[in-house]
């Protein structure tokens, strides 16, 4: 039910992109403490993007969970940016992140959903 979506304007070739995924899969995982076996990790890179007028590298990121504790969300921040930054270079202060905590009815998976 986690889902964690990176779009960036960094190239990375696929062996970067399944590095990043894992990394990114296993970091909501325990950020959540939630089994991997149900989180889901997107990926966007190499897409026209401009942050404070430049095309440097940037990333926008959307976590969405049932149950997202909100008030965690300054500390998650910082552990996303961290991890993305070492992954792809993308320095924190180009990094925007999006948390949302949808609800159980909202969010469907095997034919219902979780409300």
């Amino acid at each position: 039910m986690p889902l964690l979506t990176l779009t960036t304007n960094v190239t990375l070739d696929a062996t970067q992109q399944s590095a990043l995924m894992a990394v990114l899969s296993a970091t909501v995982s325990k950020l959540l403490g939630k089994p991997e076996s149900y989180v889901m990790v997107m990926l966007r890179p190499d897409r026209a993007m401009m942050m404070g007028g430049t095309d440097e590298p940037c990333a926008f990121v959307e976590l969405k969970s049932l149950g997202l504790p909100e008030g965690d969300s300054a500390g998650f921040s910082e552990i996303l940016c961290d991890t993305i930054s070492e992954q792809i270079g993308v320095a924190a202060n180009r990094i925007y992140i999006e948390f949302s905590n949808p609800a159980r009815h909202l969010w469907g998976w095997d034919r219902g959903t979780f409300g």
